[in-house]
């Protein structure tokens, strides 16, 4: 009885998932209506009875609080028909200011009035940035959160194999057609201005207050490059070009972070507030934010072993961070000179991992790990240890209970 909520990054299927039910529904007589909010005419065969006999939005005209809620005043009016009912899908809510004020007012007089029409709102960003930092909507949302392409996933629908989905990540849309160097700059255009871009004008800069919007593309700019990488927020702040300081620069890669681009993981320590304290180790959510703007071509990537070497941690970072539960954490370990690569902890369950794709080496750091953390586990993704394309088929979560 409460609203359904689908959020996440930009290109994670919240639109297909729509589309899918909307078939479903309508093959067992159910009506569905999918509204694309940032589309002000809609296709009447995806909202049949919308259009009917009312004048479509006038041209030049941006959607508003009144015509979201002529929206869904004619699906009351259709859900009000004997033995119908209606589902009501809004994609890209973020594009109706204040929406949050008015859905509330519109639910809660359908709940009263006990209207058969059910409600699924789509938005292009993570929950707390669609609803605002003081806006209630306690009870009245089931939030069903989406997040990047697994390999799994675009192995089945796309036959990528885990080096093609290391290079061109896990972005269904943007997928290149064929390797040609005409299609992989359109695939680089793709990311930039198709997803990046959109997320940070749009999702971020348009929905939380951003003070110095310059500063915080060129954090985007800069911070895939150092995936896999430790730096210090002063040594960030010194390669950037805008005015800014430390407070600053964190809290635009926690806003990243939170529109699924790129994060940055603290040192785990079990007093948490001496590891937000520690320099942050930059890792990308999907592989494409580091390989599309670097230059490389899927066969470039995979000569250059170092570079090979980032992507293949970075992918790592990005599943396990994409794929753990809300309740568990993501950190690295470091206390020189022993290193750990990624520490996945939930309550008294801590698990230390090292990623290997050269040569098979030591594993100095997680031995260093356990001897500090006695109940700690440790395991060895790629060479010598777990396979990679076995390790991305498991979450972070059964990765954390099985050891």
């Amino acid at each position: 009885m409460r609203i359904v909520a689908v959020t996440g990054p930009r290109q994670t299927g919240k639109t297909t998932i729509a589309r899918q039910v909307r078939r479903r529904l309508e093959g067992v007589g159910r009506m569905c209506w999918y509204v694309p909010l940032d589309d002000p005419t809609p296709n009447e065969s995806d909202a049949p009875g919308l259009l009917a006999g009312v004048d479509a939005i006038p041209a030049g005209s941006s959607q508003d609080e009144q015509w979201l809620v002529e929206i869904w005043e004619r699906a009351r009016r259709a859900a009000a028909r004997p033995d119908r009912g209606l589902v009501l899908v809004l994609d890209e809510i973020q594009h109706i200011p204040r929406w949050s004020n008015v859905v509330k007012g519109l639910w809660d007089g359908d709940r009263r009035a006990g209207r058969k029409l059910r409600v699924v709102i789509l938005g292009s960003a993570p929950w707390q940035m669609l609803t605002g930092l003081h806006e209630s909507l306690a009870g009245r949302f089931n939030e069903l959160p989406t997040t990047h392409w697994s390999l799994g996933e675009m192995a089945r629908a796309f036959g990528l194999t885990v080096e093609e989905y290391l290079f061109f990540g896990g972005y269904p849309g943007a997928l290149p057609d064929g390797s040609v160097t005409e299609r992989l700059v359109a695939w680089r255009d793709h990311i930039a201005h198709s997803i990046v871009a959109p997320a940070i004008d749009r999702d971020i800069v348009g929905l939380t207050r951003v003070a110095k919007p310059a500063l915080m593309r060129q954090l985007m700019d800069l911070a895939p490059r150092y995936s896999g990488q430790l730096m210090s927020y002063n040594k960030l702040l010194g390669q950037l070009q805008d005015a800014g300081n430390t407070t600053t620069v964190a809290r635009y890669l926690d806003l990243l972070s939170d529109a699924g681009l790129v994060t940055g993981l603290s040192r785990y320590t079990p007093a948490p507030h001496l590891g937000k304290a520690s320099s942050p180790k930059l890792n990308v959510l999907n592989t494409a934010l580091l390989t599309a703007p670097s230059g490389y071509t899927f066969e470039e990537a995979r000569a250059d072993r170092s570079f090979w070497g980032r992507l293949v941690e970075s992918a790592v970072g990005a599943h396990l961070f994409n794929s753990r539960a809300t309740a568990t954490r993501l950190h690295f370990w470091r206390d020189p000179p022993d290193e750990v690569d990624f520490v996945v902890a939930r309550g008294p369950h801590l698990l230390g991992i090292e990623v290997k794709s050269g040569k098979q080496r030591a594993t100095p750091g997680l031995d260093a790990f356990r001897r500090r953390f006695r109940s700690a586990r440790s395991m060895v993704v790629g060479t010598g240890g777990v396979p990679l394309n076995e390790f991305l088929s498991l979450s972070a979560e059964e990765w954390l209970d099985e050891t």
